[in-house]
Parts: structure tokens; sequence; C-alpha cells
């Protein structure tokens, strides 16, 4: 790493005393709490302190999917593999590596490994990352499905698109036309807790703002997904601005994605001669 930035190393190092700190208070806690149902199991452990570094790699080359769980159960993320190997877009949960990643990811996990752990901790941590992965990328589909619905609907087709305002880009997760000037532009939005509504209703009215200074003739719309639905005039009003021209809310279900798209699509005078 650069001079002055921290490794994964340098930032394990300097949680670890407080993390040991608590696993043996969580212990004790555990242990009291339910002291009338802890039971003693044989089950298989891994013996990590045994095996070495090029049997790390041996098992990374032939058994890739091993990586997630090893690396959960280091609290290792493909952003710190990332950073501190310089190995971008490794599939962590189904890995293409070669001899020389392999080696060198056998070589950065190994410091980081316990003493020994038990198979179902591991299959367990894999399954919490893999389930993690899944929800977020269900919650990523959500935004293509409303790009979906706004494209069965509109007369232009939409995509993603970037623009430039002072030097600084911007992203639109739904956009048209498909080159040009932007006529329509949309930001689709999750908000799933209420603490972040300030932060993601400031996101939308800067990308509003800075889009308007470079299509001043366009228009600009935020589509939502906030499921405290009581809550969603706090919302409009937060968003409310000379430079957002609709504020739409939209949950999981098709019919609201659908009714949502046909309405915003009315709206800006947008939609395709078929759906009249």
């Amino acid at each position: 790493m650069s001079e002055g930035y921290g490794s994964h190393a340098d930032f394990m190092a300097l949680v670890r005393e407080a993390a040991d700190e608590r696993h043996s208070y969580i212990d004790e806690q555990l242990r009291a709490a339910f002291q009338d149902h802890i039971a003693r199991r044989e089950v298989d452990v891994i013996i990590f302190d045994d095996v070495t570094i090029p049997e790390i790699a041996t098992a990374l080359l032939e058994h890739p999917t091993v990586l997630k769980p090893l690396i959960a159960s280091c609290n290792i993320a493909g952003r710190a593999i990332a950073r501190d190997l310089g190995l971008k877009n490794v599939n962590t949960y189904n890995p293409r590596l070669t001899s020389e990643s392999a080696m060198g990811l056998a070589g950065y996990i190994k410091p980081f490994l316990p003493t020994y752990l038990e198979l179902p901790a591991l299959t367990h941590a894999d399954r919490l990352e893999f389930i993690d992965k899944e929800m977020r990328a269900e919650k990523g589909r959500w935004e293509t499905r409303v790009q979906e619905a706004l494209n069965r609907f509109s007369r232009e087709q939409f995509k993603k698109r970037k623009f430039l305002s002072s030097h600084e880009e911007f992203e639109l997760d739904a956009a048209a036309p498909l080159t040009g000037p932007i006529e329509v532009g949309i930001d689709v939005k999750r908000i799933e807790a209420r603490r972040d509504i300030h932060k993601r209703s400031d996101e939308v009215v800067n990308k509003a703002t800075r889009f308007k200074r470079e299509y001043p003739n366009g228009k600009f719309a935020a589509v939502i997904y906030y499921p405290f639905v009581a809550e969603h005039g706090n919302i409009r009003s937060r968003l409310e601005s000379a430079h957002v021209d609709a504020v739409m809310f939209a949950s999981e279900a098709p019919d609201s994605i659908e009714g949502t798209a046909r309405l915003l699509l009315a709206q800006f005078d947008y939609v395709s001669g078929e759906d009249h």
C-alpha cells in the first residue's frame, strides 16, 4: 500500500484488542444466558494452524468455492483483496484463479485464519454471506424492473446514462433518449430506513440541480422505494425543488411499478402511441 494508507492487516490490528475483549465477553454472556441448554457435540474441525500456504493455494485451485467461507471467517471482503493484492473483480463465491493468484490469496489469508474452526461454523458463515449477496442483488433488480416498465410504455427507450457537470460525473438510473441531449432523467432510489431520508433526499436534489444546469429543458424525476407509506409526504416535502419535476413511489409489486411508470410517462407526455 502507498505510504500513509492502511492495509487490511493494519485495520485488523487496530481493532483486534477490542474484538478479543468482546469475543470473551460474548462467550461469557452466551454461556450465562443459555446455561440450561448448553451441550457438547462432536463436530469436524479444520486445524488451520496445520495448513500451509501452499496447501491453501491448492485447495483454492481445486475447490475455488471455499474462498468465500475462508475469507468470511477472516473478516476479509473483495474490496480488501482488490486493494491489498491488486486482484480486481474476483468473484469470491466462485473465483477463477491462476496458480499465482491462488498462492497470493493463500499467503494473504493465512495470518488471519483462526487456530481451528468447526465446519458448521464455516458453512454457516458462507450461508450468511450468500443470503446477503442475493438480497442485495434482488434490490438491484427492482431498479431494473422500473427501467423495464418505463421502456414498455414509453415513446423513447430508457437506459442508464452519465452526464458531466462542473467536471463531476453523475449517473441517471434511467434516461431518454439513448443518445444526444437528455430529455428525461430519472433517479431510482431505494430508501429502506428512516435515518437515511436526509442523505438520500439531498443526493436526489443535488443530482437534479446538476442535471438542470446541463439540460435546462430536460425533465427530472425521482422514483422512490420507501416502505413507510404514511411518511411519503415527508419525502415529497424534502424533495420539493424547482429542479425536481416529479416524485413517484413504487413498491416491489409489479402493478405498483407499472402504474408508477405509466403515471410518470403521462406526466411528461412521453407515453408511446400504442399506450394512449
